[in-house]
């Protein structure tokens, strides 16, 4: 199925074209994968800490977790694609993997894996997922990061439910995620961390459980009817870690794990709008609340260690186009979109301290997917119009990298930086005969 390709010296030649000219406006675009299945790019960690590999799953179209079957990467310099793992006799109903992403600390990729037993009455849903990870070296030796117990009494640092498109903290100390549990209202999405407690977590063998290397907990309460006008939240969702190490609280207080989220509140109107919300994640208090973990006929609680405070208030709250949130690299601002008094999505930043709202974007269409942030904290990259763009945050001004056609192959999802950020990468669909797929392609940047 994957194979060397034979571009990598002319990709080769275009990376050093791109560091020694300057003046050049141009954008260079290379096609990195090309065999015939979908290579779909997570939202985050696409790239290895050392810039040699991105990671993929197999999906051609988002909404197919569950039918999906191979994680892949694929080398940047030599175009190699490779498989590192795959499931064991794959249906329509799972198990089903996806949503990969890089440890920023080790060659390990983090995913959702479908329960192992997933069948026709018990497909693969939100609420029978586990987070899963495989190092390069060992690959398709899958190591269960978040441990899933079913059986009372709860084993502390387990979870009953299903984790979902996992984030790993700037150090690759902790791991975040949303969470459904699969017991009490499973609609009712929240936000959760994993860290180490120095020994996994064990649960016993039966049906649908099974054990962790980290300790996993949820860090956001939610009801399923907010009181209006109250910080009350029906769902807790696309979080990011809080800087790349932390940020400095209102109090002067240096926190060094937090995550911010999206919080869905009721407005004094009763409507339901988005918010910022953020969590800081004390380890030594998370992980002293063994009783979080819950009783039968209840959700996992927040344990002490978690405090959870309102960043926003705004009238309209943030844009329903899916995306996760992102924050500067000291931790002072929040990324995120927002309708404008047009209704159209645009790029704002949030203050931590404060909630300053202001509009970076002023475009006449809206931003279309999520967005990332350049590891200096410089640049955003996103998709409007079926093309990608760059905004400098320095000067606020846009440029359009790719020249798409509304006609043209659709591109889609989240496009990444580079760990060095002399390029973005982005999915684009290619014809391949009669067939679509969904490939990944490079912008190389010119600074």
């Amino acid at each position: 199925m994957f194979r060397n390709k034979p571009w990598f010296c002319s990709f080769i030649f275009i990376l050093m074209v791109a560091g020694c000219t300057s003046g050049h406006k141009e954008s260079a675009i290379i096609q990195l994968t090309h065999s015939g299945m979908g290579h779909t790019l997570h939202h985050n960690g696409v790239f290895s800490a050392d810039g040699q590999w991105i990671v993929f799953d197999g999906r051609n179209e988002d909404t197919r977790i569950g039918e999906t079957s191979v994680i892949g990467v694929v080398n940047l310099h030599t175009g190699e694609e490779k498989m590192i793992y795959q499931t064991k006799n794959p249906t329509r109903y799972g198990p089903g993997v996806g949503a990969a992403s890089f440890s920023p600390a080790a060659n390990r990729v983090i995913f959702i894996h479908g329960l192992m037993h997933a069948d026709k009455e018990l497909p693969y849903d939100i609420s029978r997922r586990t987070g899963v990870a495989v190092d390069l070296e060992r690959p398709y030796q899958p190591v269960f990061m978040d441990a899933r117990d079913q059986t009372p009494p709860y084993t502390p640092g387990s979870l009953r439910g299903g984790t979902h498109s996992h984030c790993w903290s700037g150090d690759g100390r902790m791991i975040s995620f949303t969470y459904n549990d699969a017991l009490v209202e499973p609609g009712l999405r929240t936000v959760g961390v994993m860290l180490n407690a120095g020994a996994p977590v064990l649960t016993d063998r039966a049906a649908g459980n099974n054990d962790g290397a980290l300790y996993a907990v949820v860090v956001a309460a939610v009801v399923s009817q907010p009181r209006p006008g109250s910080d009350e939240i029906s769902k807790a969702f696309d979080e990011c870690w809080v800087g790349s190490s932390g940020y400095t609280n209102s109090k002067g207080h240096r926190i060094p794990y937090a995550i911010a989220f999206q919080g869905n509140t009721r407005n004094e109107k009763g409507e339901t709008i988005a918010e910022i919300f953020i969590a800081d994640i004390a380890a030594a208090g998370v992980l002293n609340d063994t009783a979080a973990v819950g009783f039968p006929g209840e959700r996992p609680h927040v344990p002490g260690g978690a405090y959870v405070q309102r960043i926003s208030h705004t009238a309209k709250g943030l844009s329903p186009v899916r995306h996760w949130l992102r924050s500067s690299p000291d931790g002072r601002l929040i990324y995120a979109l927002a309708p404008d008094e047009n209704g159209v999505a645009q790029i704002i930043s949030c203050t931590v301290n404060g909630g300053r709202i202001r509009y970076l974007t002023r475009n006449t269409a809206p931003v279309d997917y999520p967005f990332n942030l350049d590891k200096e904290g410089n640049h955003i990259a996103y998709i409007m119009n079926n093309n990608v763009y760059l905004l400098d945050l320095r000067t606020n001004k846009n440029k359009r990298l790719t020249s798409n056609q509304p006609e043209d192959p659709k591109v889609a999802g989240a496009p990444s930086f580079s760990p060095d950020g002399r390029m973005v990468v982005f999915n684009q669909y290619v014809a391949q005969g009669a067939a679509q797929w969904l490939q990944i392609k490079a912008v190389v940047l010119h600074e």
